[in-house]
């Protein structure tokens, strides 16, 4: 049996179990090119292949006929979302980020069991471990956002299936659990997966310096409560409204600026970064 027989048998069986798959290439991108221009934003629409994750189906005749359109296919991806609510955890080892021992140490540290679910080990030593989202709640893909080297794959996302073949290897199931069900994300796991709120501006009507106090704490928590890899980018959409109040003559710069840079070194920002993402929302809201 070739590369390509071997992918589209094991992407025939997991369409038989109800996920939507599509053929990838050993590059673990989607085998089939797509017929747009760069830029375009079709999903499938258009009717023909070539759409990765958008053309994945569960049913056997569609899912022969995608890998018909793909000769060099050697593996197949599992799409997320869905009917199914798939959602993945790749943990990666490489360098000094080992994601594995930050998830044991999460679990730890918020009281909460990594379940025996089912689990792909990766040719580079790695994880991917699937698990399901509750009716109504999206999952966003994300990278390092629940913690270093732990990347999630949610809606819109996909898996690279068991039994696939990359340039450093074949993706297996955990010889240790083989073929188990899905188990549910622990709700405590769940919430790190997820964006945290941004908090709502609200209008007061209170003495001037009550809504100064409110607007500028509610800034600062929203930097302090931003998650790995969402906190340059929390941080400057914070300063920028912290320097529209300024340019309203309703907060003194300075006392607002020290409050942030404050919130963001505590957070693990570097201080002089802090200080010129704050300097950039200063000069885009065009504050001397």
């Amino acid at each position: 049996m070739n590369a390509w027989e071997n992918a589209l048998e094991n992407a025939l069986a997991a369409a038989d179990r109800g996920y939507a798959v599509f053929p990838l290439s050993r590059n673990k991108v989607p085998a089939i090119a797509s017929p747009h221009e760069r830029g375009h934003s079709c999903k499938g629409q258009c009717g023909q292949p070539g759409h990765g994750v958008h053309d994945a189906t569960s049913a056997p005749a569609d899912v022969r006929l995608l890998f018909n359109q793909a000769p060099r296919a050697a593996g197949y991806g599992v799409a997320c979302g869905g009917t199914l609510r798939l959602i993945g955890l790749d943990l990666d080892r490489h360098g000094a980020s080992d994601g594995v021992a930050e998830l044991n140490q999460l679990a730890a540290e918020h009281g909460f069991t990594i379940p025996r679910t089912l689990t792909v080990c990766t040719p580079s030593n790695g994880f991917h471990l699937w698990f399901t989202a509750p009716e109504g709640v999206t999952v966003p893909n994300s990278a390092g956002r629940v913690g270093p080297g732990i990347d999630v794959r949610g809606t819109g996302g996909y898996l690279v299936g068991p039994g696939s073949i990359g340039t450093k290897g074949e993706y297996l199931l955990h010889p240790n659990l083989g073929e188990v069900d899905v188990q549910p994300a622990p709700d405590v796991l769940l919430r790190l997966m997820l964006p945290a709120p941004v908090a709502p501006v609200q209008r007061r009507t209170a003495p001037l310096l009550r809504t100064r106090d409110a607007a500028l704490d509610g800034l600062v928590r929203i930097v302090a409560g931003a998650q790995e890899g969402q906190r340059n980018s929390r941080l400057y959409w914070a300063a920028c409204k912290v320097w529209a109040h300024v340019a309203d003559g309703h907060m003194d710069a300075a006392t607002a600026e020290r409050a942030l840079v404050d919130a963001a070194v505590a957070r693990g920002l570097v201080e002089r970064d802090a200080l010129r993402t704050v300097a950039s929302a200063r000069r885009t809201a065009g504050v001397a």
